[in-house]
């Protein structure tokens, strides 16, 4: 069975455990993933910013995004961060200071890192493909992109949970949409129009079960195809750096070698769905026995216990789990 450690807010459902992983040749490994838009609740950063070491980082990602994260973080309400200009960069940033808090600079003994749709790009900083103040340009141009194409017209994104995969999927084909994130068994997450969505819902698949996410836009879809080329002209001003560990892409599962490449990648699943099954069926290859998920954790640790069975799951939220955590690493990170 999966246990998880402590609680975690999360905008996906947790499900029992299901299908088995693949194990290793021996000995453990940990994956440390970074969650995606929605995740974000108000407050969840007061308990990190209480300590003035942390706030003193929090404070140099705010000057670098030009975003006051710790207001965000901690004051502002849920219709406030749900601004995809600010819920990207105050995501990344909470990642960044969970994880360094939790790692410093000891990455390279992480077996894998992956990060979920915006997520994606502080796991490329955990790992070294791009530095934390580049991630922090790179996300708060790519909020302000996405925001953009947003505003053209309403859309948004729905969680399909349940119901027979192939009839999900042509149910969310017929109301035109997108099925914009597959996060692995049971649940596919749509995205279009505010009108298309209203259409699924009228005609929701069978045994299905459909959740609004809190995000203001049908993110990686052709609705997001104006903040591609300006994303990619800021990436080409950013010198990128070689990956310490495995670090998967959202568009395949693939481990990705290069930060050039990884920057490539990320410039263009803005665009295109996020693939998170594939990644998680990459984990399993890799014989993962530990997932822990950065701040604000729970909803990657959800997935996990339905898709990856027999993983010991741990939702990193506060600053006091830190020395739980790193024994968890530790257990993790250790030959048997």
């Amino acid at each position: 069975m999966s246990r998880t450690h402590n609680g975690g807010a999360g905008i996906f459902v947790t499900f029992d455990p299901a299908s088995p992983m693949t194990t290793g040749q021996g000995g453990h490994v940990l994956v440390i993933v970074a969650p995606g838009q929605g995740a974000q609740t108000p407050g969840f950063l007061a308990p990190w910013i209480a300590d003035p070491a942390l706030a003193a980082q929090l404070a140099r990602l705010s000057e670098v995004s030009g975003i006051d994260l710790a207001h965000y973080g901690t004051q502002a309400d849920a219709d406030t961060i749900r601004d995809t200009a600010i819920a990207q960069p105050l995501l990344v940033a909470s990642a960044l200071l969970s994880g360094r808090a939790l790692l410093g600079d000891d990455v390279a003994r992480v077996g894998v890192l992956a990060g979920h749709s915006v997520g994606e790009l502080a796991a490329m900083a955990l790992a070294g493909a791009v530095s934390d103040e580049d991630a922090l340009v790179l996300v708060r141009e790519r909020g302000r992109a996405m925001a953009e194409a947003s505003a053209v017209q309403p859309t948004s994104m729905t969680a399909v949970i349940g119901g027979d995969r192939d009839e999900v999927l042509a149910a969310i084909e017929a109301a035109g949409l997108t099925p914009a994130n597959n996060n692995g068994s049971g649940q596919i997450v749509a995205a279009g129009t505010v009108a298309q969505l209203e259409e699924l819902a009228a005609n929701a698949p069978k045994r299905a079960r459909l959740f609004p996410l809190s995000v203001a836009g049908a993110f990686h879809t052709v609705h997001m195809e104006p903040a591609v080329a300006h994303l990619a002209s800021v990436a080409e001003g950013v010198t990128p750096g070689e990956p310490v560990t495995a670090l998967l892409s959202n568009r395949d599962g693939a481990v990705v070698d290069s930060g050039a490449d990884a920057l490539r990648r990320m410039v263009n699943q803005v665009a295109n769905p996020v693939r998170w099954d594939l990644c998680m069926e990459a984990m399993a290859e890799r014989g993962v026995t530990g997932l822990l998920e950065l701040t604000p954790a729970g909803t990657l640790t959800g997935i996990a216990k339905r898709n990856l069975k027999g993983v010991e799951l741990f939702n990193l939220n506060t600053p006091d789990q830190l020395d739980e955590a790193r024994a968890f690493v530790q257990t993790h990170t250790e030959s048997e």
